[in-house]
């Protein structure tokens, strides 16, 4: 792992707050005034509170990392201010209940640089992130940054940053691995006096926060591959796409792109250079198929986001006809680094054909999710058990989905596969740009596979037939599984309509929109036959193939689960054995959430019939 600079003790203490979004989300901002404010009725002068971008560790946010101990601090609310500042910043006693506590061991880690979802990460578009302020162009600079792109305007020509760059092995991060120095290299030998170098920020993935964190936690990073970027192809135009969803990340990089014309690191004559750069914010109005980079580049223009056929490629006509370079928010950042540390020290990670890190969203039903960085090649079970902690609760790992809503879904049998394009390709799924969504025992594939379809069906601009009707009549067919009406001849007709959609789309969208569909009928078909066959939902996940019932033998007649039933299908009462009217029950589970633990006296199954009473009985003839 690449780690910040030690604080100097002379320096005194600086206390971070986390003010990325989850965590303002969770009144860190209030967390920081209240810190503040607690630190100077103490008098104590040597602290200084400042805020940082994201740590990564989104799910134990408000976060605090006291430096130069590196003293985590994890959901530290308001109140918990002025015990911070006596205990710890005052007699020197940190406040151990604030710690991280592991959920393998159940101990508490102090230390930030000890926790395991860090201490086994490789970062490096994340080096910064957490570790400085976001909005002060100074802490980027402190950290060696711009020496990059002072680098490569001073010290090399434009053909041999474009050679490093190669040389790397880097590949885009968007999702689709092309190699992005041979993508500069066509839009360099395009003929134009006029060239855009454009950074696709919009990111749109469901339970994806990867390029919005890096922008919120270190714009510079981005601005200065873009920079880079900029002087090898010949360009003297940016544009940053970001949907306008992000706020804060829209505020910051208008913040650091007015601090690096102020610094000289934009603008006309870079750093005294005859290279000029100016940068712009362009928002967008969360298109998904806007991350597709011709459509992308028509809503830059002003037009409606669809995409067009290729070629031409954008390196040879890409906005307003002119050539164009279009690179991923990660992928600008890895320049940054393959500039300051060589492509030799790059390619050096991950694998042959894969090299590098990767930053993936660790989400779902995972202990420890958040942001994180690995190398190329790091296995499934590493990233989940290692780093993600494992599965909470006690339940049992079941599938993980790499690539957003367009990748696919891998069983356990795939725990050891390694993480990198040609893998994941071969599993049916794909790298995307960077989504992980883990689920256990509970999740019901074929819905999964529903939820998937619709959100790219939803998202399709309806340009091409497959894509418009192809999806859509796939998505009617998962509907109808879930809801108990599927057929044996569904099965096949997924399987016909999935490669067509593929073969008939244009756009990325519709090419990946079939994955999540292939892969779980390839992993777990006995779902399907188990819903089309027996009408019944083996993680009792379909609502409609659910039913909820009252067991004699464990029912106190309490009154709770009859007063929670919005539809009054529950009858009963005071020490009456009570009993659902399977015909006026919708099938909300409210019943079910608040009968106490001590009764567990409401069974939820799924194709099988419980016998009960037809009418309530008292409680005591059991």
């Amino acid at each position: 792992m690449i780690r910040p600079e030690p604080h100097s003790e002379a320096e005194g203490r600086t206390v971070f707050v986390c003010q990325g979004t989850g965590c303002v989300s969770g009144k860190s901002i209030e967390v920081k005034n209240a810190l503040e404010k607690a630190a100077a009725e103490l008098g104590l002068t040597d602290v200084k509170v400042d805020f940082t971008g994201c740590h990564g560790f989104c799910e134990q946010g408000p976060l605090v990392v006291v430096e130069p101990e590196g003293i985590f601090y994890t959901y530290v609310s308001v109140k918990d201010a002025p015990e911070i500042a006596q205990s710890h910043l005052r007699d020197g006693k940190p406040v151990a209940r604030l710690f991280y506590q592991d959920p393998a061991t159940g101990q508490a880690v102090p230390h930030h640089r000890d926790i395991n979802f860090y201490r086994q990460q490789l970062r490096v578009v994340l080096r910064n992130c957490g570790h400085i302020n976001p909005e002060r162009i100074e802490d980027y600079v402190a950290r060696d940054g711009y020496q990059s792109l002072k680098k490569a305007l001073f010290e090399m020509t434009p053909e041999r940053v474009i050679k490093e760059v190669q040389r790397s092995g880097l590949r885009g991060r968007g999702g689709a691995g092309f190699p992005t120095g041979l993508k500069w290299e066509f839009c360099r030998n395009s003929p134009g006096d006029q060239k855009y170098v454009v950074c696709n920020a919009d990111e749109g993935d469901p339970g994806a926060f990867m390029d919005r964190s890096i922008m919120e936690a270190d714009p510079h990073i981005v601005l200065e591959g873009m920079a880079i970027a900029a002087y090898a192809i010949g360009a003297s135009e940016g544009y940053i796409y970001i949907r306008a969803e992000y706020p804060l990340a829209v505020k910051r990089l208008r913040i650091a792109i007015k601090q690096a014309e102020e610094k000289g690191f934009l603008g006309d004559r870079i750093l005294g250079s005859d290279f000029s750069l100016m940068v712009h914010v362009k928002e967008g109005a969360g298109a998904f198929v806007c991350g597709e980079e011709t459509a992308l580049m028509a809503s830059i223009e002003g037009r409606r986001g669809m995409p067009r056929s290729r070629p031409p490629f954008p390196a040879q006509s890409g906005l307003w006809g002119k050539p164009t370079n279009i690179n991923n928010v990660k992928s600008f950042a890895s320049v940054t680094n393959i500039i300051a540390r060589g492509a030799d020290w790059f390619a050096s990670i991950g694998t042959e054909k894969s090299k590098g890190t990767a930053v993936f969203a660790l989400t779902g039903k995972i202990a420890n999710s958040g942001l994180i960085e690995v190398p190329m090649g790091i296995s499934l079970r590493e990233i989940i058990y290692g780093i993600g902690g494992g599965i909470p609760g006690g339940k049992k790992f079941k599938a993980v989905q790499t690539g957003g809503p367009s990748g696919g879904c891998l069983p356990a049998s795939h725990l050891d596969l390694p993480v990198d394009y040609e893998s994941l390709a071969e599993a049916g799924s794909i790298m995307g740009s960077g989504g992980m969504v883990v689920m256990d025992e509970d999740t019901c594939m074929v819905d999964i596979a529903r939820y998937f379809l619709s959100f790219t069906q939803a998202e399709s601009c309806g340009k091409c037939v497959m894509c418009r009707l192809g999806t859509k009549h796939m998505l009617d067919i998962l509907e109808n599984i879930c809801n108990g009406k599927g057929r044996p001849e569904d099965l096949d007709l997924l399987a016909d309509l999935s490669p067509m959609v593929k073969a008939g789309s244009l756009c990325g969208l519709g090419q990946t929109a079939p994955n999540p569909v292939l892969t779980t009928l390839r992993y777990f078909r006995d779902e399907y036959e188990a819903h089309i066959y027996e009408k019944r939902c083996p993680a009792l996940a379909c609502k409609e193939l659910l039913s909820y019932y009252i067991l004699p033998d464990k029912c106190q007649g309490c009154t709770i689960c009859l007063r929670a039933c919005p539809t009054e299908a529950i009858a009963g009462g005071k020490r009456l054995v009570h009993v659902i009217d399977q015909d006026k029950c919708i099938k909300c589970g409210a019943c079910f959430d608040v009968c106490p633990a001590r009764f567990s006296a409401i069974r939820k199954t799924s194709g099988e019939k419980v016998t009960v009473p037809g009418e309530p009985v008292p409680v005591a003839s059991k």
